[in-house]
């Protein structure tokens, strides 16, 4: 069957969306640069950041899709293998391997006149390209490691970037410097603080660290049922008032006083960080003021010896087959109605090009079945005055809470999930009253 829809990655995003496109009957074809599925997950994969230690950082229940349930056996948060089996038992069971094509790295998505796009992919037997009616961009953001500007002075120690850790044997016996605050990098330095013969790790400005239980529950369940009652600043001082109540403030711990409040960044869980901070296992130092041959200097003009600085400084969003023109000032900026729909390219759409408060897994569902909805004819945008408009507010909300922080990319896990079902919902009863499949341009050529 001739595809009338491309799908590019086949990690968590590309594969929810070949079940959604699976379950409308839209001919799919699916393209995966490496050689296996699951993304991210897929520990050992070229392009994978999975470490051996690797676990969720949110939990099972609240991470699952809600067509494929994980286990009831496993644990609260289980690891990247248990992950990754998962992603591939989804595929098995909703019969999605048939549509992706492994080894297929896409080079150019382009737009006729006519309204379809071709794709090109480099394979090992070389280029080859399919003509579609609708491309679903869906290969993540988290692949191009981000470096910062180098830090004055020249450095005679190792240096990686988490993207390029696996094994905390990558640590033993060195002096190691973590730097960053975010998820990986906490994992990381508490790897290093069982195997390393120093761990320091530098924050340029404050975090907060979340336990992954509070109130002997997984932690993201509590704020999860706050928000579906509550504005965010309200949640935002319940949240912040039990964490301090709980586990104390994080100057406690001899981290940087959080500038931002809790609700206002990507959530750091850890539940061993904080335990390996008071028993002196992790040191913490502020930002780096510059290197001098095996040693950091930091701006408190503090001093240490290093054989090795692991970078956690986040991935770049890298597109590199879209056109320029398309990504406006850059990816992490584009304006998406809903975060999925492309304002300009009628066919063009994107599956987990955002930034959650939660997980990962149920957002990219509730996407996928967006797009699968309005390919197939059952879902209508509003017109494209309404859609700018709605991408404007929701950029000027984001960047009051987020400031700019890629403010274009977040979203609220619980609000976002609510207010997709409305627009499913609402988007079926514009169809309606259009007295037409759709208002969509692709659907006629979309349509099975």
């Amino acid at each position: 069957m001739t595809p009338t829809v491309a799908v590019i990655g086949a990690g968590p995003a590309g594969l929810a969306t070949c079940k959604a496109l699976a379950d409308q009957r839209i001919p799919t074809v699916c393209f995966e640069a490496t050689d296996t599925i699951g993304g991210l997950w897929a520990y050992g994969s070229p392009g994978s950041a999975a470490y051996r230690t690797l676990h969720l950082n949110t939990s099972r229940r609240r991470t699952e899709f809600a067509d494929h349930p994980m286990p009831a056996h496993w644990p609260d948060y289980p690891d990247h293998t248990r992950v990754a089996a998962y992603l591939r038992d989804y595929a098995d069971r909703f019969a999605l391997t048939g549509m992706i094509r492994t080894g297929h790295t896409v080079t150019s998505v382009t737009a006729a006149g006519d309204g379809t796009w071709t794709v090109r992919a480099e394979t090992a037997d070389g280029p080859t390209e399919v003509v579609v009616a609708a491309v679903v961009v869906a290969n993540g953001h988290n692949r191009v490691p981000h470096l910062p500007d180098p830090p004055p002075g020249e450095a005679t120690f190792r240096q990686i970037h988490s993207h390029a850790y696996r094994d905390p044997e990558q640590l033993r016996d060195a002096r190691v410097l973590v730097v960053g605050g975010g998820n990986s990098a906490m994992d990381i330095a508490v790897d290093a603080s069982h195997v390393a013969r120093a761990t320091l790790l530098s924050l340029r400005r404050g975090v907060w660290v979340v336990p992954k239980y509070l109130l002997g529950r997984p932690s993201d369940t509590l704020n999860g049922a706050l928000a579906r009652r509550l504005p965010w600043r309200l949640r935002q001082r319940i949240s912040q008032t039990m964490l301090t109540a709980t586990v104390g403030a994080p100057t406690r711990y001899g981290l940087p006083a959080p500038t931002h409040g809790l609700l206002q960044d990507h959530p750091t869980l850890s539940d061993a960080l904080l335990s390996r901070l008071t028993h002196g296992e992790v040191t913490v130092r502020p930002g780096i003021a510059g290197f001098d041959g095996d040693r950091v200097t930091f701006t408190d003009g503090r001093s240490d010896p290093v054989d090795l600085l692991v970078w956690c400084t986040g991935y770049r969003v890298d597109l590199p087959f879209l056109d320029p023109a398309l990504l406006g000032g850059g990816a992490h900026r584009l304006p998406l109605y809903r975060h999925v729909f492309h304002l300009d390219a009628p066919g063009l759409t994107f599956v987990g090009l955002m930034q959650s408060t939660g997980a990962a897994l149920p957002v990219v569902e509730a996407q996928a079945r967006l797009v699968a909805a309005h390919l197939a004819g059952r879902y209508a945008l509003p017109d494209p005055q309404r859609q700018r408009a709605d991408c404007a507010a929701e950029l000027r909300a984001a960047t009051a809470r987020w400031g700019q922080r890629r403010p274009a990319m977040r979203i609220d896990f619980d609000v976002y999930l609510a207010q997709l079902a409305r627009e499913l919902t609402a988007g079926a009863r514009r169809a309606a009253r259009a007295g037409t499949a759709s208002s969509s341009r692709t659907a006629a050529s979309v349509a099975r």
